[in-house]
């Protein structure tokens, strides 16, 4: 480090370990924009500079204790590790891979910005790390995702160039994390550099095959180190004659590349974060690659009468020829989600809707979180203060006020109009539909 920055800002670097690790959010656009979120919440937000929809909040503060939490209304989240995937512009549309995925950070962001449209495959080699993964993007309410875990190697032979956009926040060092885990610490003491550089070669040469002629690349770490950072931009490069820098804009703080101009760097004396690393490049239109699997043939699916009778109840518009059912679960696969990737291992192909039980739906904790409000027709809300908010989230029976009238049959709960999840009404009584994996510790 020393020799990366100079005397003078290596004193800086060193000092500022001796500061507080900073504490982080990022607002969900799907459901709030950041202005409506700082209105309704309680905690205490300072800006990021670098990200729109992010902020900064206290240490003392407990922001995964808060209904709004359950909500999906923001994740929690360093505050440079923002900024891969608000640098990676996403159009509608596009199919965007996050390649290293887990636990989501930067896929919740990504599913955001295609707002519904277009697909997003988020992957981790991890089967545990994925299961972290897919109940993020749950709880965002993102319906577009396809989660899998897989080796790169198998996604390159299935997609092919497939993907407009494609994320690596690359395993690494971690050197970025000293200040924020002390166990970085001893794991790069066993791993250091070099160990990860080869494995983040294998990453970038089978990603860069899955891009599309014109497509954009990020690349990030949350290490310092140039051997995982720009000599891997330069491994690109001199291997992949198709692919050029995208020279990404400097912002306050912020620093070009060591020795290769057009990248940033995130240090934490510079900066009010951890650090991060980020290059952006694209593959340029003159080489095209053959796509190896198709889009999504147009079917009609014959809806059994129990889920016909639910949809019935929700205004969200929803194609039923994307609608799947298979071993009674049923699926809503995004647009031009790719049938023939089905040997791949999934752990969810699009949104999950419910699943079918001797003759009755039963809807899925993740179709809830995709909702709005208005999109389901009968729905109780509540305020944040009403105490039958936590103990719905803790999986209780709950009583409604006579005020309230009665409610019979399926229907939505909400915070402040924000879905938690689903109860079934027997008149003055509720039972508790939130899936248990999820609730309130």
């Amino acid at each position: 480090m020393k020799e990366l920055l100079g005397e003078k800002d290596y004193e800086a670097y060193v000092r500022s370990f001796d500061e507080e690790r900073l504490y982080g959010l990022r607002v969900n656009t799907l459901k709030i924009t950041p202005e409506n979120f700082t209105e309704i919440t309680s905690l205490s937000l300072r800006p990021v500079p670098w990200t729109a929809n992010g902020f900064y909040y206290e240490g003392d503060e407990r922001p995964a204790k808060d209904p709004y939490y359950y909500a999906g209304l923001y994740y929690l989240q360093e505050p440079s590790a923002m900024t891969p995937a608000s640098l990676l512009p996403v159009v509608p549309g596009d199919k965007i891979l996050d390649l290293c995925a887990a636990p989501g950070g930067k896929s919740t962001e990504l599913g955001a910005k295609l707002n519904g449209t277009g697909m997003l495959v988020s992957n981790d080699i991890s089967s545990s790390r994925a299961k972290a993964l897919l109940k993020n993007l749950e709880l965002w309410g993102i319906e577009n995702i396809c989660v899998t875990s897989e080796e790169p190697k198998k996604l390159k032979e299935t997609f092919g160039a497939f993907f407009d956009k494609i994320l690596i926040d690359a395993p690494c060092s971690g050197e970025g994390m000293f200040r924020k885990d002390a166990d970085m610490v001893k794991s790069y003491e066993e791993h250091g550099p070099e160990y990860y550089a080869q494995i983040q070669k294998e990453i970038v040469n089978q990603a860069v095959d899955m891009l599309v002629p014109g497509g954009l690349l990020l690349y990030s770490t949350c290490t310092f180190s140039v051997c995982e950072d720009e000599d891997i931009i330069r491994f690109i490069l001199e291997q992949h004659q198709d692919m050029e820098l995208v020279s990404l804009p400097l912002f306050e703080g912020a620093s070009d590349g060591i020795g290769l101009s057009g990248c940033l760097r995130l240090f934490p004396h510079r900066i009010k974060g951890e650090g991060h690393f980020m290059a952006l490049l694209r593959k340029k239109q003159s080489s095209p690659l053959p796509d190896t699997i198709g889009k999504l043939p147009e079917k009609r699916t014959v809806l059994p009468e129990e889920l016909t009778e639910f949809l019935s109840m929700t205004a969200k518009p929803i194609d039923q020829s994307r609608i799947r059912i298979k071993h009674e679960m049923v699926y809503y696969l995004p647009e031009g989600f790719p049938e023939h990737a089905g040997n791949l291992r999934f752990l969810r192909t699009g949104l999950l809707l419910g699943e079918m039980k001797k003759g009755r739906f039963e809807p899925a904790q993740a179709f809830a979180m995709a909702l709005k409000v208005q999109e389901f027709k009968q729905r109780v809300c509540w305020e944040k203060s009403d105490e039958r908010v936590i103990r719905y989230l803790k999986g209780e029976t709950i009583s409604l006020k006579e005020e309230e009238g009665q409610i019979k049959g399926w229907c939505l709960v909400c915070v402040d109009g924000f879905p938690l999840g689903f109860a079934k009404g027997t008149g003055s009584t509720l039972k508790n539909k939130y899936y248990p994996g999820w609730r309130w510790q």
